[in-house]
């Protein structure tokens, strides 16, 4: 399949835990992925979001789960792409569902452009 973003990241939302999956394709070689777990505290939130410039990451998917995704997205919103997804448009083969396979899935639907964004709203000031 063809890769639309070469450096992308798959976030699977939760209450208090966030795994990420960072694929990245270099010129010339295979697809590198990295997984990591992130905590939904700010400081947390700032790591994610430190390790994801560190990795040159350009774009971001995550899904639109509850209100759990808004602090993610105040905090990355303008250092990457990122685009929130409606948790039915992107579910899996049936099976056994972790959320590492989740935020794998996430990512390599990124990576090849067949996501599509959810409308998010500007804040009310």
């Amino acid at each position: 399949m063809y890769v639309v973003y070469a450096r992308c990241c798959g976030l699977d939302v939760h209450k208090k835990l966030i795994p990420a999956c960072v694929l990245l394709r270099e010129e010339s070689g295979p697809v590198r992925q990295e997984i990591r777990r992130f905590g939904t505290m700010t400081r947390d939130l700032l790591e994610l979001a430190d390790w994801l410039q560190s990795q040159q990451v350009t774009h971001v998917a995550m899904e639109s789960t509850g209100v759990y995704w808004k602090p993610v997205w105040n905090v990355i919103e303008g250092q990457f792409e990122v685009v929130l997804v409606n948790a039915q448009h992107i579910k899996a083969v049936p099976g056994r569902k972790t959320d590492t396979k989740d935020c794998q899935w996430i990512a390599e639907l990124l990576q090849h452009g067949l996501l599509r964004g959810s409308f998010v709203p500007l804040p009310l000031i």
